[in-house]
């Protein structure tokens, strides 16, 4: 009690001139873990902490079986210790020049060369007591997650601008991108916006994005110390600016660095939930774009991560050729089934995305062809144009959304319009399959009304 040093007995074995001393009583005070190889007997000891990065062998097509060599130095002329075979599994210890040094099932160490490995899981080695519990993620207490995304582009806004936003509960500013080569994260963080969301009751799940730059994530994602350096300087900014989640947004992505960014996912959800972070990643819906849509693997991706946000918006996108919806209903709904059908996403991981914006459409003829156009704007501009034109909103059918349509001289303007109707039915679609929660972009397009529409929606039960 006075900090004092005291002694423990404990009961031990003498076999020979072994000494034995039980492992559970150890256990609790230096917190281990012992891993037994059932076969050769081998005896693992792992400290709390420990991070195991697994590989799985791919194959060596210089040799006509297939196999891997497992040398004693990293060296071609090494002896062999060992042949593997693709398929089997290994600890990676260290990386030397283009060599792994690894350990295999059994115990026995060795090299192996890069190229005939594939990086696979990270694992962390947490003791866990009786009393404790695997990582579970945060949602708030009886309710839905009701995020919104702080676009910051040159500097934070002015908080004292802000109108209120009943019922968010989270709030992502976009404060982190791949800035080089190197993997170096710029920042636009600040401790006030931190402390005026806290104030407010919000969690801060700062987005971490690529910086929609595809030949740069292709170079940082290929090495693994490059990724171990965007880990390490996320680790350090969500400590100290206090934040409570990471929200990854890769977009515009090579399909062939799908592979290695699931496993910089991988690499990165251990150590953000050793921080006790809440780990989310922005996806589109499943299309045909390969690098807007199919460089995400989404069933690998929803296995790891706490939450997907489904970016269920740009149905019709800024420069499509045909003015349309930018998130019809239908198309939204079937978005989602797919995603939890195909890729076997369950629906308490998913963020229904939704925009908060919409576009004012301009067609018009000139030599004879159509020429589409489109502006995003805001739920208020919308409201304003109607108001000075004096517009009555039809409801459209096919798209689940009001729709107005009106000539400025040879323009044809068409929107389809966001606004609380809208909204409430897409909350219905986050209860009619139980979603986790919503996800707005932005919060600086909407309004009051969205903000209250959208709070009584998630709060009012069948």
């Amino acid at each position: 009690m006075n900090e004092k040093p005291f002694t423990l007995r404990s009961p031990v074995q003498k076999i020979g001139d072994i000494i034995y001393i039980p492992t559970d009583i150890l256990q609790p005070y230096y917190q281990f873990e012992i891993r037994e190889n059932t076969t050769t007997g081998a005896i693992f000891l792992f400290q709390d902490g420990n991070v195991l990065q697994k590989g799985m062998i791919e194959g060596n097509l210089d040799q006509q079986d297939n196999t891997v060599h497992l040398r004693t130095e990293a060296s071609i002329k090494a002896p062999i210790a060992a042949d593997l075979n693709k398929g089997d599994s290994v600890t990676i210890l260290s990386e030397q020049s283009d060599w792994y040094h690894v350990q295999l099932d059994n115990g026995w160490k060795g090299f192996i060369p890069e190229r005939d490995l594939i990086l696979n899981d990270v694992e962390i080695i947490r003791y866990e007591s009786e009393t404790q519990t695997s990582n579970i993620p945060w949602k708030p207490l009886g309710g839905k997650i009701n995020l919104t995304w702080e676009a910051v582009y040159n500097k934070n806004p002015d908080t004292k601008s802000f109108i209120d936003m009943p019922g968010l509960n989270v709030i992502s500013p976009t404060w982190f991108a791949i800035s080089d080569d190197e993997g170096n994260i710029s920042n636009k963080a600040t401790q006030s916006f931190v402390n005026w969301a806290h104030n407010k009751g919000y969690q801060v799940w700062a987005l971490f994005s690529n910086d929609f730059d595809p030949d740069r994530t292709t170079k940082v994602l290929a090495n693994y110390e490059t990724r171990l350096h965007m880990i390490r300087q996320l680790l350090s900014y969500a400590k100290l600016y206090d934040l409570q989640g990471i929200n990854i947004d890769f977009e515009n992505v090579y399909l062939k660095d799908k592979t290695n960014l699931t496993q910089f996912v991988r690499e990165l959800t251990p150590y953000l939930h050793e921080q006790n972070l809440v780990v989310s990643i922005d996806v589109t819906i499943r299309g045909g774009s390969e690098m807007w849509s199919l460089f995400a693997d989404r069933a690998a991706l929803g296995q790891t991560v706490d939450y997907m946000m489904v970016m269920t918006y740009d149905e019709h996108w800024a420069a499509s050729p045909v003015a349309g919806s930018v998130a019809s209903l239908p198309w939204t709904e079937a978005g989602i089934v797919d995603i939890m059908r195909e890729d076997k996403v369950p629906a308490h991981k998913l963020i229904l995305g939704v925009p908060y914006y919409t576009r004012i459409w301009s067609e018009e003829f000139i030599d004879n062809k159509k020429k589409t156009t489109s502006k995003a704007v805001s739920m208020e501009a919308v409201d304003k144009v109607l108001k000075e034109k004096k517009l009555i909103p039809v409801f459209d059918v096919a798209t689940g959304q009001d729709y107005v349509e009106y000539i400025e001289g040879k323009v044809t303007k068409k929107i389809w319009i966001e606004n609380e109707k809208s909204m409430k039915a897409r909350m219905e679609i986050v209860k009619k399959y139980d979603l986790a929660g919503v996800a707005s972009w932005a919060r600086v397009f909407g309004k009051a009304e969205v903000w209250e529409a959208i709070k009584e929606s998630l709060e009012k039960r069948p």
